[in-house]
């Protein structure tokens, strides 16, 4: 019967220590806001970066030209995805 008690004992205990741990670890509001405003940082600084330099490229060319623009636009939102689904892939 020792055996078991002292089997229940230390389960008990890595339980208490891993309830410890998960609850020094929880997220709170700051760290949580920080996340959400690196993600949208990483999502959005590329598309207005594409933009910017789709439109610097569009006045060059031909008049009323804006295929520059959509094009870096476009390459902005695929460079942003990547970047939020890498940051949280990393963040897991």
């Amino acid at each position: 019967m020792a055996i078991n008690e002292t089997r229940l004992r230390q389960r008990i205990e890595a339980q208490a220590r891993r309830i410890k741990k998960a609850d020094r670890e929880r997220p709170n509001v700051m760290s949580q806001t920080v996340f959400i405003g690196t993600l949208g940082l990483l999502l959005t600084l590329p598309i207005i970066a594409g933009a910017y330099i789709g439109l610097w490229l569009d006045r060059g060319s031909e008049p009323y030209s804006v295929r520059w623009t959509l094009g870096c636009i476009l390459l902005g939102v695929v460079i942003g995805a990547f970047n939020a689904w890498y940051f949280v892939k990393e963040r897991e």
